[in-house]
């Protein structure tokens, strides 16, 4: 348990003295100078450590964040939230048959949108057109994803890209085609170039080079699927 030891970092590197941190969080610094000598908070109160630093909770209690490089760090003082051990757990939301089985959910282009928003809902998930692929490893989860344009061709406009999913994206091998789900531009399929230890980003590439190379921050990044299969059924 790193609680008090994490809060008086994190305040020292915020330039805060024990009372500047109190009054933001509505506590007497007395109360907060206990936190600090290892004091357990209510939860409550917890919470609001961790929104104030913008760190999770896991992080601010598991973790010796003064540890941690200045690239960890200035990932959590922007918002982006990892683990330390640099495998962020990143929570799926899939289905299963009825042999207990997971589901290979398909996404359509008019569904695209919505599921850039909603990835997380099970209710949307369930919405999903679903379907296995025998011959893939059952040791992974796959999802299935239709292509709009034709920048990574010779996989044509239209065909359905079934990718599995990839929990950590340090592990990303340069030269590698995956599904990115992102936050404001939609789903994209793209040979990635892994640039986040250096600059907290993805290189995104197309094999029809008419297309231009463009970079991707890491927190604009939802989920990443790494390339398997791809073929070019229809569904009604």
């Amino acid at each position: 348990m790193y609680f008090a030891d994490n809060i008086k970092f994190l305040r020292k590197r915020k330039g805060l003295s024990q009372s500047d941190l109190a009054s933001v969080l509505d506590l007497t610094r007395t109360t907060l100078a206990g936190y600090e000598k290892s004091v357990q908070p209510p939860f409550k109160t917890l919470i609001r450590f961790a929104e104030y630093f913008n760190v999770s909770i896991d992080a601010l209690i598991r973790y010796k964040l003064e540890v941690l490089s200045e690239f960890q760090l200035s990932q959590i003082e922007s918002g982006f939230d990892i683990d330390v051990t640099g495998q962020k757990l990143r929570l799926l939301t899939v289905s299963v048959n009825s042999e207990g089985d997971e589901n290979i959910e398909l996404v359509p282009v008019k569904a695209q949108a919505g599921y850039a928003s909603d990835y997380g809902d099970t209710a949307f998930i369930a919405s999903l057109p679903r379907f296995s692929l025998p011959f893939l490893p059952k040791d992974k989860t796959y999802r299935t994803f239709q292509v709009q344009g034709d920048s990574m061709l010779p996989i044509p406009e239209g065909a359905w890209v079934t990718g599995s999913y990839v929990q950590n994206w340090q592990m990303i091998k340069d030269g590698t085609p995956c599904i990115v789900v992102t936050r404001d531009e939609g789903i994209v399929f793209k040979v990635v170039y892994n640039q986040i230890q250096s600059k907290q980003s993805l290189l995104l590439v197309s094999t029809n080079r008419l297309y231009k190379p463009y970079e991707m921050g890491v927190k604009q990044v939802v989920e990443i699927w790494q390339f398997e299969t791809y073929n070019g059924f229809e569904i009604e």
